[in-house]
Order: structure tokens, then sequence, then C-alpha cells
């Protein structure tokens, strides 16, 4: 069959063939060139490169920059990706696996089909990464000594941030060993020991100095460290447990979550009943039930609110709840019962949500003649935590702080720096950490006279609207490997796994990137004048041709080229 036959047969009403040159009618042929046209003149909108925020990134507490270090790990180079995030968050090994990722909360790929897994690829970095070279100190070495009281994320945070800069740096730790809640308030099967122990080996090839089992306020005063340092950073976390004012309540067999979850944590025999109820909706409540079951008891969790306001990580409580943890929602404690000075049981009423309260939840009300009861072996109170002020001298507070932000202590003869959640009450891990970094760079302009920097400007953020799905297909979220329920519910082993690195890589490759240039060159192939230009990794538009069709901006999948209108 010719060529003008198989034309008509696939389009025969809109194809013009020719037999011949002959039959062709004439056409404009230029053997010159089109420069002189400057189609530029035509313009009034121009399109402009310019990198924009991410939603993650902007959500992301420590600063973390999410896709720098995503895009990293697609390229299969982690030890890159390691080195990025520790220039705002020095232990992603830690927080790939305990934090509770409002990043992916934000994430524009959950409006396509799942957020990006962001803390599983921030674990793959933190381990896989890790190159076992220590970190070098400095060369250039200031002369002012630092002291740190609490090794918690904030104080390690704080010290790993101030001996990068060259300070002489001294951790001082209430308990036998250092890592605060890290150490003694998070499960091993959510944070194995020996991760935490070889992030804490980084920080002593920095210089830092760990002086464990010392308490301020009872083995040295702070007026003591005051003399022998130029500076002081409080870090000593919220360790204390809110109390309950319950009758009954100092019966034996009544236990409270984090002191319960420290002696089981170091090491010690802790003896549980069958029947354990736990009190709280939080994280601390969440582990404490996970490890009494653990234990050998059948806990079931009570909360006064609906599972809607738990404050706990969602997963934590999923994750309860497969192992086979009970929960009772809508209900709180009134009375413990006792028999003998020993815990036989607690009575509780049902409640009902009324108005917001200051926190912006509904109010839990009590049912009037709702009472029931439980038979109980042990009731664990996890209702809360609140910093241990003790060691303070009389008179002296701290201001308070915004979450993340360093304050002032008053009162002292010098500046002493507070942070974490001794500053602004019970946070995150991952907050702590943000809170300590910041603590650093304002003891640093504290010693060296420097100004407070200019305020930030409001950075841009890429909304879902702005990304290009046609260069986008849905794919399922990266699962990790974990342990099977059956597997775990009777140890105390690591239960998620992680990412291998090919896993990594294709979850890396959904990444929207968003407002981030890839070098996709959509921007070179589409521009009809040839207007556009790469040089190495940079993008070069002439305006003398660009007439700002706005084609480039349309193609761009990420929302990096924007369109502005012209000055005239």
């Amino acid at each position: 069959m010719s060529t003008k036959a198989k034309a008509k047969e696939l389009a025969p009403d809109r194809v013009v063939a020719f037999a011949s040159e002959r039959e062709m009618p004439p056409l404009a042929v230029s053997l010159g060139t089109s420069l002189a046209n400057k189609t530029g003149s035509w313009r009034y909108l121009r399109p402009v490169y310019e990198e924009k925020e991410p939603p993650c990134n902007h959500a992301c507490p420590a600063g973390n920059d999410i896709r720098g270090f995503i895009a990293l790990i697609l390229k299969g180079k982690l030890a890159e990706a390691r080195e990025l995030l520790c220039e705002t968050n020095p232990f992603p090994a830690i927080t790939g696996r305990v934090c509770h990722h409002p990043c992916e909360l934000e994430c524009n790929r959950q409006k396509l089909d799942e957020p990006l897994s962001i803390r599983a690829l921030e674990r793959l970095a933190g381990d896989e990464g890790y190159n076992g070279k220590g970190l070098r100190p400095p060369r250039r070495r200031h002369k002012e000594r630092i002291a740190i009281v609490g090794s918690g994320p904030a104080g390690l945070s704080c010290a790993y941030f101030l001996a990068r800069k060259g300070y002489q740096v001294a951790i001082f730790e209430a308990e036998r060993k250092p890592g605060g809640m890290l150490r003694w308030g998070i499960p091993e099967y959510r944070l194995p020991k020996a991760v935490l122990e070889r992030e804490l080996a980084l920080l002593r090839d920095l210089g830092i100095e760990f002086k464990a089992g010392l308490r301020v306020g009872q083995d040295l005063r702070l007026e003591e460290l005051q003399a022998g340092y130029d500076t002081i950073f409080l870090a000593v976390g919220a360790t204390a447990g809110v109390e309950l004012e319950l009758p009954g309540g100092e019966a034996a067999g009544v236990l409270h979550g984090l002191e319960f979850l420290k002696r089981v944590n170091f090491g010690e025999r802790v003896e549980l009943g069958e029947r354990v109820a736990v009190i709280g909706g939080g994280n601390t409540a969440m582990d404490a039930a996970r490890v009494a079951l653990r234990l050998g008891a059948k806990p079931v969790v009570v909360y006064r609110r609906t599972r809607a306001e738990m404050p706990a990580i969602p997963e934590e409580v999923e994750a309860a709840l497969e192992e086979g943890v009970e929960f009772t929602f809508l209900a709180a404690p009134i009375e413990v019962l006792t028999a003998n000075g020993q815990l036989k049981g607690a009575r509780f009423i049902k409640m009902e949500l009324g108005p917001p309260d200051e926190t912006g939840r509904r109010r839990p009300m009590p049912i009037k003649g709702s009472e029931f009861k439980l038979e109980l072996d042990n009731l664990i109170l996890a209702v809360g935590e609140r910093p241990d002020l003790s060691f303070l001298p009389e008179g002296v507070k701290l201001r308070e702080g915004r979450v993340n932000d360093p304050v002032l202590v008053e009162a002292l003869r010098a500046p002493i720096f507070a942070g974490g959640d001794a500053a602004t009450g019970a946070g995150t891990v991952v907050e702590a950490i943000a809170s300590g970094r910041r603590g650093a760079e304002a003891i640093d302009r504290h010693l060296r006279g420097l100004p407070e920097p200019e305020p930030e400007r409001e950075p841009v953020l890429v909304p879902f609207e702005r990304i290009n799905l046609d260069y986008f297909e849905p794919r399922p979220r990266a699962q990790g490997r974990a342990l099977a329920v059956p597997e775990r519910v009777t140890n105390f082993e690591e239960i998620e796994l992680g990412l291998s690195l090919e896993q990594g890589q294709l979850e890396a490759e959904r990444c929207f990137s968003c407002g981030g240039c890839n070098q996709c060159d959509n921007c070179i192939t589409y521009c009809p004048d040839v207007a556009i230009s790469r040089h190495d990794d940079q993008y070069e538009v002439d305006y003398d041709y660009c007439k700002g069709c706005g084609i480039c901006a349309q193609e761009c999948p990420r929302w990096v080229i924007s369109l502005v209108e012209e000055e005239k």
C-alpha cells in the first residue's frame, strides 16, 4: 500500500496528501536568520526560576532539608544525605525511629495517593549513611567553657552544635548513663540502646565531656557550676510525672508511667500482675501499656476522651491495638480500691465530651451515676509530665518561652539559658533537638557579642495545586520490614527494621521535590522560542526572545518557574 493510501486509511477526512512536489503550493522559506525578530518585546509576563519551600520542610521542627536529603538518597549518596541532615539534626538515626513526623502530615503526595515515608528515609540515611568514622573537632577553639545540665535530646543537641562551633562543652547527667529520656523513657523495641550509644560516641569524638551520676541541686549546686563555666544551658526535661489526686493512690501496686519505664529500661525486674490499667492517652501511656504486655500482663488503657483526641502518635496507638492492648475510652479513675495497703482495683466514672477547653479539645465531663469498678493488680498513671526545677535557687524561675526557643533564667548572677521540655513543657524528641540547636545559637551570640539575627523572610510554600500531575503516577507508599505481632510481643527486640536501599530509592522516586529543580529540562524542551538554556545546573532565559507564553511554567512539574508581571 502506498504512503498516500495509508494516510487516507488512517485519517480519511483530515489528510491532505500530494502526489508530487509539483502539486504543492508555493511556500515561504527563509535562508537567513530570525534573530533580528526579538519577540521578547511582545512579553507582559516574565518566567522566573525561583526555588520554593516544600511543605514538609516547613513543618519540620528541626528545619531539616527534607527535599535535599531525599534527592541524595535517590542518587544513592547516603553518607551525604546523613551529613545534610546533621546540619540541623545530629541524630537522624534516632529521629528516624521515634519522631512524630509532622512533615508527613503536610506532604503534598498524600493528595495523589499516600504521603512519603519521610521518617523511614531519614532512618535509612541515619543508619546506612553512617560510615564508622568519628567527627573531627573543629580547628578553631574558643576559650569559653559551657556546662549543660541534662543529657536528653535538648542537652545533647545543644552540646553538639556548640562543640561544632569550637566551644568546650561538659554535660552533667543525674543518672548513671547519659541519654536522658532517649535512654530510659523510650522502650528498646522503639529505640535500641546500640543506636543511642553510636550517636553518643560521635559526640565524644567532638570532645564533649560527659559527667554522669551528678545531680545538680544534690551532688553540686547550680552556683558551683556558674563558678567553673562561662555559661550554663539547662535541659533537664519534663521528667516528673503529673500527680492524680486519687483516694488510695499511695497503695502498693500503683506506679507512675515514667518511673515504670525507667526501671524497665535500666534492666530492673518489675513484677506486674495480670490485670493492669494504664491511665492516659499520650506516648508514655502507649509505651507503658506495650511494655506491660511484654512483661506478661493484660493491659487496658483507660482514657477520658475518645481516640480522636489522643495526643499519642497514631502509629503507636495502632501498634498497641495490633498487639492486643485493650482500650476503654470516655472513662476516668475516681478512687483506688485497697485492702491492707495493697491495690485491689479502682472505681471509674464514664465521661462525655463537653465544650472545648484551653487546649482546643472538647472537655471531658463526668456522667452522674455511671460509676463502674475494675479488679486490678496494678494501676499505671501516665497522665502527663512536668519539669522538676526544684534544684533552682529560691526566687529563681524560668521565663516562659515558645516551643523550640531558648529562654533565659531570671534572677541569677550570669545569664543561664534553658531549653527543651524544661522551658516549654513536655514536647517531642525532635522539638527538643530543635530547641537545643537554637539554644546553642543563642549562647554563641551571647558569648561573641553578636546581634540577634534578622527575622527570616516568610517562605513561599508549594501547594498541591501547583504540582503538574501529568508527570507523576500513583504508587503505594513503601512499607518497611517489621516483626510480626507474635514475634514481638514476648520480647523487646526492635519492631521496625527499616527500608532497604532499594526500597528507599524507590520511595525517594515518589517525592514530588516540591519547589525544587531536578534538571528535568522540560522548560528547554517545550520552549517554542528556544529561549532557555542550561549551564551546568543553572537555567538561563534569553529575555530578548522569550515572549512570555508561559509554556515553561505550565510544563514545570514542581512549580520552580513562576510567571511574574513584566516591569515596565
